[in-house]
């Protein structure tokens, strides 16, 4: 069976998109579900391309015993709507730029956040210019958000 793909999208690629891979990646090798996903994020703008996480949602991410150090930002790609069944944007302007940019075809892959997992019309704040408290706002947001996520697809089956 082939894996379900998972793209993640923010404005930069560095702090919400790397956090919501991590998280979920980190629910999924808890349940032993791994095998099940392919998950990656990507970024509506492509200045922070190469580089790693933001430290801060690094360090938020270690405090909770998950690795994104690893991780490098990206841009967005054209290609990505053909290779991924869900994408999932962080707020609504991450998500406005991702449909203009997205074939009307493949539309209904792109979701905001928080309507595909909760069903509310939320954005996940920026925690870019902010301090420590934001990240671990985001972080709180994004776990709940990511267990919800594995719920609904153990639920439904499919990703539609």
């Amino acid at each position: 069976m082939k894996p379900v793909s998972i793209l993640f999208v923010c404005m930069g690629n560095i702090c919400r998109s790397p956090l919501a891979e991590g998280i979920f990646t980190h629910i999924t090798e808890t349940a032993q579900q791994q095998e099940r996903f392919h998950v990656d994020s990507a970024g509506t703008g492509g200045w922070h391309a190469g580089n790693a996480p933001d430290p801060r949602s690094v360090a938020i991410a270690a405090q909770h015993g998950i690795d994104i150090s690893g991780q490098r930002a990206r841009h967005i790609k054209r290609d990505d709507f053909e290779h991924f069944d869900l994408i999932l944007c962080m707020d609504d302007d991450n998500l406005s730029r991702v449909l203009q940019s997205c074939p009307q075809s493949l539309r209904h892959r792109v979701h905001l956040f928080s309507q595909y997992v909760s069903g509310t019309n939320d954005n996940v704040p920026d925690p870019y210019y902010g301090g420590e408290d934001g990240f671990l706002s985001v972080y709180n947001m994004l776990f709940a958000g990511c267990r919800s996520l594995l719920e609904k697809i153990d639920a439904e089956g499919d990703v539609s």
